[in-house]
């Protein structure tokens, strides 16, 4: 197998959390209560983020950072213990 690529696989899982959370945001503007309990748990960790359009944004950049970070770790730590 491959080493992985660290800033790739940050790139890759950076960019699903931010649409992950973009998508939970506006899918619970549409139907009112879906989500809302996600929400309120995921907004005590990211400031800024609600069902609404400026915190659906706010949580695309927070999933964004946090999913590209933990991809690098992820990455990072998969290419150390291959090699052993």
């Amino acid at each position: 197998m491959q080493p992985l690529n660290p800033k790739a696989f940050g790139l890759a899982l950076g960019s699903t959390f931010a649409l992950g959370m973009i998508l939970l945001a506006v899918i619970s503007m549409i139907h009112g209560s879906f989500g809302n309990t996600v929400i309120s748990i995921l907004s005590s960790a990211y400031l800024g983020y609600d069902n609404t359009i400026p915190g659906a944004l706010f949580g695309g950049i927070w999933g964004f950072v946090d999913g590209g970070i933990m991809g690098f770790v992820i990455a990072w730590i998969y290419n150390k213990v291959k090699e052993l």
